[in-house]
């Protein structure tokens, strides 16, 4: 067991919307990344997705209202509702979600990465 510094975290990639495994907890992985820009629209059918803002502002996009979240701020999206992310500057967020949990849920995009692929850091 040992305890997880995100700061050091953060600094060890410079690539956007490329989530980092940093932890697992009872089937569900503990994710950071550095978004900037927008990500593609999709939803996730089976599974709820946290995010929580640890620098800068990230919105989540959905049909009928967007949520603006600013650092120490956090949303859960819940399984099924089609949403997209993005931060107009560079935004370092935490994800937590299924291990099962598709990058792009069952939207194909270059700016995927499979689930197989992600890496723990």
């Amino acid at each position: 067991m040992q305890k997880v510094n995100l700061a050091e975290k953060y600094e060890l990639f410079n690539e956007h919307f490329t989530p980092k495994i940093i932890g697992e907890a009872n089937g569900q992985y503990v994710k950071i990344a550095k978004i900037q820009g927008d990500f593609v629209w999709h939803s996730h059918e089976q599974e709820d997705e946290l995010f929580l803002v640890f620098k800068g502002v990230l919105t989540i996009a959905m049909k009928d209202q967007a949520i603006h979240l600013g650092e120490g701020e956090m949303f859960i999206v819940p399984k099924g509702v089609k949403h997209r992310t993005l931060a107009a500057d560079e935004t370092y967020i935490m994800m937590i979600e299924p291990k099962s949990t598709a990058h792009s849920g069952n939207v194909e995009s270059e700016m995927a990465v499979p689930t197989e692929k992600q890496e723990w850091i």
